[in-house]
């Protein structure tokens, strides 16, 4: 029997940029190195999993986040090292256009990338289907209100 684990999320972060909205891309050192990746991490104990969203992106970019949203989807795929089948909880978050953002040691590269670009430089299949769908419900249209996670301490 294949387990099903969920110990990890995503996040991508949205920024305006002049008439273009444009997606936080970083590109990894070490595990992963050289893959252009949108903000992820695991979930420690007790953390509900937008804390960790929230917790992972001041950690790898110190961008303080004021608002977070489920992007009501999940990546899926086979880890054959863990023997398990993984699915990661999707968010997404809006910053001003002005942010300004410092990567932590897990990165060696950044850059604000449009839509286009982001799901040409997207190694994984499942990196594009996520941002599909962000494109489709949080870009191109208002966003549904219940999405909207309150940030609370």
């Amino acid at each position: 029997m294949l387990p099903v684990k969920s110990f990890s999320v995503s996040i991508f972060i949205l920024k305006p940029e002049g008439d273009e909205i444009k997606v936080l891309l970083m590109r990894r050192t070490g595990y992963l190195a050289g893959l252009w990746c949108q903000v992820a991490g695991g979930i420690e104990p007790g953390e509900k999993a937008w804390q960790t969203a929230i917790r992972e992106v001041m950690e790898e970019t110190r961008i303080e986040l004021t608002e977070i949203w489920s992007a009501d989807i999940l990546e899926q795929f086979y880890e054959p090292d863990k023997e398990c089948i993984t699915l990661v909880p999707v968010f997404v978050s809006t910053v001003p256009e002005d942010t300004k953002d410092v990567l932590n040691d897990e990165h060696d590269a950044y850059k604000w990338a449009s839509i286009d670009e982001a799901y040409e430089l997207f190694g994984f299949p499942g990196q594009q289907r996520a941002l599909a769908a962000i494109k489709a419900e949080f870009i191109d249209k208002k966003p549904n209100p219940h999405l909207r996670i309150r940030i609370s301490t």
